[in-house]
């Protein structure tokens, strides 16, 4: 399993580079190519899945040969292919992108701010969510298509080769009611459970008088991703209210880097944080049925 979208952002920098290094404009390349001018900026930019003819024809007229061609034709092909994503349709368009982003990842980190994390989650709590709060605004957005679109994500991280993940959940996350007692309360044992049980995955507890290191104070909730190939960008996907702001700079990235290191030190260790899930879900209110005379 790969990330096209990365595969896309690795292509794109590799052109970009190759033709720089041959100090062909994009028009001139377009041109010698037999291509639009728009389709070189497009793949320059990771704008389009690639067509592997099309990048085949830049390679000649870039005069990549050997291994370079070989390497390059093979991440070509490899972000011209379509995920299991791209066909659960009504399950959003910002699943679509974190699912991507989580296929083929050898780590993920992530901070979450306000709500549960979506590898965790039950299918109840994501249906109740579901429910409630279309994220990707879409007409059509379907909450069942979405639980099955969760649930095909959370698979990638029981695959034999798939990541470690690590997560800091903030306290306000794990207190303020998002969804109903009983399903609030089954969705705080999955996740104590799972970090106790699965040796890949980590849950860590932010409380809200954390110390922080440099007071700093996260402003939004950010997952992280690295991948097997040394040379693929490390990717952050910053969480907002309606889209995700998708950063592969080295200083962008470096920043969210540092602060989950910070956030991470603060939040409580993995066994406290069992401890303090049981904990709140043992004190929600249970629910009681009448009794019949």
């Amino acid at each position: 399993m790969i990330s096209t979208y990365v595969r896309r952002l690795r292509l794109a920098a590799e052109l970009l580079a190759l033709r720089q290094s041959r100090q062909m404009s994009s028009e001139a390349l377009a041109r010698s190519a037999g291509l639009p001018r728009t389709t070189v900026s497009r793949l320059e930019n990771a704008r389009m899945r690639p067509d592997p003819n099309d990048v085949m024809k830049l390679l000649e007229h870039l005069g990549a040969t050997g291994d370079e061609w070989t390497n390059l034709m093979t991440i070509a092909r490899q972000a011209s292919e379509r995920g299991w994503w791209e066909s659960a349709v009504g399950g959003g368009a910002r699943q679509a992108l974190y699912a991507n982003l989580e296929a083929g990842a050898s780590t993920i980190r992530e901070y979450q701010m306000t709500l549960l994390p979506g590898l965790l989650q039950t299918p109840e709590y994501t249906e109740a969510r579901a429910s409630v709060d279309r994220a990707d605004w879409s007409t059509h957005f379907n909450p069942e298509r979405a639980v099955e679109a969760r649930a095909g994500r959370q698979r990638v991280l029981h695959r034999p080769d798939g990541p470690t993940y690590e997560v800091v959940i903030d306290e306000l996350a794990v207190r303020r009611p998002a969804t109903a007692d009983d399903v609030l309360r089954e969705q705080l044992i999955s996740i104590a459970r799972q970090s106790r049980t699965d040796s890949k995955i980590t849950a860590r507890v932010l409380p809200v008088d954390g110390r922080i290191a440099g007071h700093l104070v996260p402003r939004s909730g950010f997952s992280i991703y690295t991948y097997p190939d040394p040379l693929d960008p490390v990717v952050v996907a910053v969480d907002t209210v309606t889209d995700d702001l998708v950063l592969t700079k080295p200083d962008a990235v470096a920043h969210y880097l540092n602060l989950y290191e910070r956030l991470r030190d603060a939040a409580l260790s993995a066994s406290q944080s069992v401890r303090f899930l049981m904990d709140a879900a043992d004190k929600l209110p249970t629910l009681v049925t009448g009794r019949t005379a």
